[in-house]
């Protein structure tokens, strides 16, 4: 059977190329994604699968179901928003939006998804059950396409037992895959706080609310909830990157904005420092005779994998290219909307292969040159069908 999958992979492979530099040259922006959902739409049409528009914002469901549809229900997610990036890597099928890059793989995902749901129609006499293919918008903005996908019910009455998306990788090599068992990714929060009082001439700070140096101070004692308040076991950043006091060398501002990321691997203690950022921000502001208005945006959760699926995924690389070819994964602190699902249903996220053997064509991700190498598309949509198959069947 892993060879029949093998064979129709790699004629498909060809094909996801073509889709894959189509969506690569015609980015779009998180929610803003029209023809770019309307082109999968297009490509589901000639499959000949189903699927439902319009979910949660732009989503798309397409569901194919074999003989005794109800045996068992698994869904398979890519997402297909873009970045505000302007391109710089000088590939003939460019971004051709100004200011809008597909620099984080999503291309590839939904390339390698329509694909795999080619391979599964073809080989639909070889599974039993029913295959949900989730399309998913906006996973790069807050609140998440996957919150409002979930929110609009994308499965209806057929619920899946579980959930796999897999995301690219250029720090490993093609032909080559990625897993970790459960907590992977961290959850991600938005801190916005907003120091005020009373301006004025910096000569003169007795008679002022020096609001510059009750922002300095607030982003110090913050760095305690790392430091000594946190749990020791569990991983945590508290970062601030943007602080804007717009004084003078002699102006004081009334008001300071300062902007920061939270993110962590416990959903429990997440909550829990949500309280300490408040109360330090406000209470260390009040201390210098100002006020600290704080904002938390509640980003993404927790992306968790299932330790059944992991074993079901390393067990079926090792089977199929050997145990040479799995890469066992450490905490990441970046995070992905997926979460949201991980949090509802059994998951899986792992990390596919797109590096190069000449490390220097490796850009990171989120990089204005970020180039996947294609040939890794080949080995996502024979490992996703196989393991699709392999569930379904056991």
């Amino acid at each position: 059977m892993l060879e029949k999958i093998k064979s129709i992979s790699l004629i498909y492979s060809e094909k996801a190329i073509d889709i894959r530099r189509h969506i690569h040259s015609q980015p779009e922006l998180s929610f803003k994604e029209i023809k770019t959902a309307k082109y999968i739409s297009e490509e589901l049409d000639k499959i000949g699968i189903p699927y439902k528009s319009g979910v949660g914002g732009n989503g798309i469901v397409a569901t194919l179901q074999s003989k005794n549809p109800n045996k068992r229900i698994i869904a398979l997610r890519a997402d297909f928003d873009a970045l505000p990036i302007h391109e710089e890597t000088n590939l003939r099928f460019s971004s051709v939006n100004t200011g809008v890059m597909h620099a984080c793989g999503h291309d590839i995902h939904t390339s390698s998804l329509l694909m795999v749901a080619a391979v599964l129609k073809e080989l639909i006499e070889d599974w039993e059950g029913t295959i949900h293919f989730v399309f998913q918008h906006a996973e790069e903005l807050v609140p998440g396409g996957a919150k409002l996908m979930l929110e609009d019910n994308l499965f209806g009455n057929l619920q899946p037992e579980c959930v796999i998306a897999q995301h690219v990788d250029p720090d490993i090599k093609t032909g080559s895959f990625g897993f970790k068992s459960g907590r992977y990714m961290a959850s991600n929060d938005e801190i916005y706080l907003k120091v005020s009082g009373n301006g004025g001439h910096a000569a003169m700070p007795h008679k002022i609310n020096d609001t510059v140096l009750a922002t300095s101070q607030i982003l110090v004692s913050l760095q305690q909830i790392s430091s000594r308040i946190v749990p020791a076991s569990i991983p945590m950043v508290l970062s601030f990157g943007k602080v804007i006091a717009d004084g003078a060398t002699n102006v004081i501002p009334a008001e300071v904005r300062i902007e920061g990321t939270f993110r962590t691997f416990d959903e429990k203690w997440r909550k829990e420092a949500h309280g300490y950022i408040k109360s330090i921000s406000e209470s260390t502001a009040k201390a210098y005779g100002t006020n600290c208005d704080v904002e938390i945006r509640h980003g993404y959760p927790v992306v968790e994998n299932d330790s059944n699926l992991y074993n079901k995924a390393v067990n079926l690389v090792k089977e199929t290219w050997g145990e040479d070819k799995l890469e066992y994964l450490d905490y990441r602190m970046t995070s992905e909307d997926f979460g949201f699902f991980t949090q509802k249903y059994n998951s899986l996220f792992y990390r596919l292969g797109v590096g190069y053997n000449e490390t220097s064509n490796n850009y990171p991700l989120h990089s204005s040159k970020f180039n996947p190498n294609e040939e890794a598309l080949k080995y996502a949509i024979e490992f996703m069908s196989s393991l699709a198959i392999k569930i379904l069947n056991e």
